[in-house]
């Protein structure tokens, strides 16, 4: 590697030769190098810079030959407060290492729900789906704060904290066309997936934070140094069971986060239309909150430390708001633009997008190339099509299978179908 950029050296300076234009770095370098040749350059004449894998190979060398910054220190917005006299750190440290992991699990979370658009689009994919593209910092950033042994429990728009808590792509894409292979034996679907320390995906509005409330107070009884993430979107805000929720964890001191998913639009009602008041992380009113910038991964992270730590610490529940925002309607039946202007989801996307404003900051900041992160894009979405050709090839589960999985370890036993002459049987 030494010979050959000692010998592209001599070859841009050199005032005897032909004038070169001197490349910039990245794909213009390697355009250089099969234009100018491999045996002016001392590079064995077998390698064909032309070629596209031989084109992948060299980017690989040129972005192992650089010296990346192992970290950056960046400042972050600060949160808003409620009952709080200190918030999350105003500035933050961000490892390369990290950083490479967040963009690709972000970046991951993206083109897997443009690929349940298409799949749904295409009617392989049937039924309730809501996407959560444009709210990746919001699943991955959440994960980054908290442990694996920590628990999360959200709404229907749970694909990316399903990735995010553990389960493949190909398990996710095959609960979504209904196949065996799929987190949840293809019987529960978009709304309905699971995992370790992950309670799902819950289609009834609303009804997943008094869950919430109860899986933290499970953490508290068994005397465990755990927390749970309760999620609720700003449509759900206003039900009444979140605040019996709020006042339950507040007497009993749960080590529970509240977290109000705000994205602007309930279904396709703004919330300045249904909300007196737009302050969700104040609603918990004697319990603490913050308002945080959702769409800034860092942000997102830092503030879910500190929420943990808090409750971590025997204070009780505590109560954040992210400030996001999705790309696609509310669900794929809703085209999204009669309530909102296609300028206005393109101004998103061009300020405040949660994948370019890590991209820039990590390239800014010498912890990664632009190459380099391309390279991902292009690993991510071949996984995403290998998952895609595995969902769409997959069998469905057999109808004698529609019983299976009621109980967790129970011995086998019937079910009543539609009517009484038709039994399941039912296995764990």
């Amino acid at each position: 590697m030494r010979k050959m950029l000692a010998a592209v050296s001599r070859v841009l300076s050199g005032a005897a030769q032909k004038p070169v234009r001197q490349p910039r770095a990245g794909l213009e370098f390697l355009e250089f190098l099969s234009s100018a040749g491999s045996s002016c350059l001392g590079l064995p004449e077998c390698w064909d810079y032309s070629h596209p894998l031989k084109t992948r190979d060299a980017s690989r060398v040129l972005v192992a030959s650089r010296n990346f910054a192992n970290d950056a220190t960046f400042e972050i917005k600060k949160c808003d407060l409620h009952r709080l006299e200190e918030g999350p750190p105003v500035t933050t440290v961000l490892t390369r290492e990290d950083g490479l992991k967040y963009y690709r699990m972000m970046q991951t979370v993206r083109r897997m729900e443009l690929k349940a658009d298409q799949l749904y689009k295409q009617k392989i994919i049937r039924g309730f789906c809501h996407l959560c593209d444009g709210q990746e910092a919001c699943c991955v950033g959440l994960e980054a704060g908290i442990n694996p042994t920590d628990h999360l429990i959200t709404a229907y728009r749970a694909h990316g904290f399903t990735f995010t808590r553990g389960l493949s792509v190909r398990e996710i894409l095959a609960e979504l066309t209904g196949r065996k292979g799929g987190c949840a034996k293809g019987k529960g679907g978009s709304m309905h997936m699971y995992a370790k320390n992950f309670y799902g995906g819950n289609g009834i509005v609303g009804a997943q934070v008094p869950l919430g409330a109860g899986i933290a107070l499970a953490c508290k009884y068994n005397g465990k140094d755990e927390v749970c993430l309760t999620l609720y979107g700003d449509g759900a805000a206003n039900q009444g069971q979140i605040f019996e929720a709020y006042n339950m964890a507040a007497l009993w001191k749960l080590p529970c986060i509240f977290i109000c998913e705000n994205n602007r639009y309930g279904m396709g009602t703004s919330v300045e239309r249904a909300a007196a008041s737009t302050d969700y992380y104040k609603r918990g009113d004697f319990i603490p909150g913050l308002r945080v910038d959702g769409m800034d991964i860092l942000c997102v992270r830092e503030a879910t430390r500190f929420a943990a730590a808090y409750c971590r610490s025997g204070k009780g529940p505590i109560l954040m708001e992210l400030q996001t925002y999705r790309y696609h309607g509310h669900s794929m039946s809703d085209p999204g633009v009669s309530y909102r202007t296609r300028e206005e989801i393109q101004e998103v996307r061009s300020k405040s997008d949660p994948i370019m404003l890590l991209k820039d900051r990590m390239v800014n900041s010498n912890l990664a190339s632009v190459e380099e992160l391309k390279e991902i894009d292009v690993e991510v979405r071949k996984e995403i099509e290998d998952a895609a050709q595995f969902a769409t090839a997959d069998p469905e589960p057999p109808l004698e299978e529609l019983g299976y999985h009621i109980y967790s370890s129970d011995p086998p036993f019937e079910v009543r179908g539609a009517n009484q002459w038709i039994k399941f049987k039912s296995v764990s």
